[in-house]
């Protein structure tokens, strides 16, 4: 098995925040979205994997491909990077890792997380992963027959076809399949809105007879924008706290702090008279002093002082202080 990642680029809509760490990268208690993303598909295909792709843009920098090769290698997984030089659309992003593609595949994007328990049809051609969603006129959808099959994908529908929205992960039983459908649509410059489209190859696939069917998730988090990035890390608190999982540091130093659940503490970071929690991932070495932080990502180094926070995204070496109640704050930055 291999997971193909398409990274594309920083995105602009988590700025300041991707300024200088790619989105997929941000930790989301206390993890990068696309570590997580990993593990988890990693724990529902239940098989063993050869090979993590990552596709990402020249701009992540240097250090970004030797640690997604370890995040790879964590999984006991062989990690290989590519380039998209030109944001050409989904099926041209894929087909940067065209030399990857063989045997079973699954193709994530990498910023999504999701938790599902569901176990994978591998007699299928092919599994899309929804989630059911009261206004799918916002997604794509796929519409099922009565034996559970895939016979149609449809895109932002005005009317209502369906309320499985497509999440961004599919497996596919042959990755040689895939490249060839994704190979014509580039050969035969097949476009919408001048990109590539990773569904105009799937439909292709269904009208050769090809069988698809659904994966369906229990919950999809998004980390598109901060407040829903904030939301995301809150809810995977809950979920791993729920999950038994140990999610503080005993690197931690305390003086006069109390600390609600579920938070996420990482190495080396002090909390002096003050509260936080719940929901709060505080990234190794902060130090936050005269405060009180709720529902909040702080990222690593940063130095909180004097502060209310609720809804707050905070970035690495940041320094905070103040009286302000909902900020986001990018990398270096300093509020005095």
């Amino acid at each position: 098995m291999r997971i193909i990642v398409p990274m594309a680029g920083r995105g602009s809509r988590l700025r300041p925040h991707t300024l200088t760490v790619p989105k997929p990268l941000i930790p989301i208690a206390g993890k990068p979205i696309v570590h997580r993303l990993v593990e988890d598909i990693a724990g529902v295909i239940n098989q063993e994997i050869e090979e993590i792709a990552f596709i990402i843009h020249k701009d992540f920098g240097d250090k970004v491909p030797g640690e997604l090769i370890a995040i790879a290698e964590k999984l006991g997984a062989k990690g290989t990077i590519y380039y998209q030089h030109e944001p050409l659309g989904t099926a041209h992003a894929i087909m940067c890792a065209k030399e990857s593609m063989s045997g079973p595949v699954v193709v994530a994007y990498a910023d999504t997380l999701f938790r599902a328990d569901f176990t994978l049809d591998t007699t299928a051609d092919s599994v899309i992963w929804v989630k059911q969603v009261e206004d799918p006129s916002a997604f794509g959808v796929v519409q099922l027959d009565g034996n559970n099959q895939i016979v149609d994908f449809v895109e932002k529908p005005k009317e209502f076809v369906s309320d499985l929205a497509i999440i961004g992960i599919y497996y596919f039983k042959s990755g040689e399949t895939l490249r060839s459908e994704l190979q014509f649509l580039l050969d035969n410059n097949i476009v919408k809105g001048g990109e590539y489209q990773l569904t105009d190859g799937l439909e292709n696939m269904k009208l050769k007879g090809m069988k698809f069917v659904p994966g369906k998730v229990e919950e999809w988090m998004d980390c598109g924008n901060k407040n829903v990035t904030v939301e995301t890390n809150s809810r995977m608190l809950n979920f791993l706290h729920q999950d038994g999982v140990h999610l503080v540091s005993e690197k931690v130093k305390l003086e006069n702090a109390t600390i609600i659940p579920p938070c996420f503490i990482g190495d080396d970071v002090v909390i002096c008279n003050a509260t936080v929690g719940p929901n709060v991932s505080l990234g190794n070495g902060t130090h936050v002093t005269d405060s009180t932080i709720k529902n909040s990502l702080v990222q690593t180094h940063a130095h909180i002082k004097n502060a209310v926070l609720d809804n707050a995204m905070i970035g690495n070496h940041a320094a905070f202080d103040g009286k302000f109640t909902a900020i986001s704050i990018g990398d270096y930055s300093v509020l005095e």
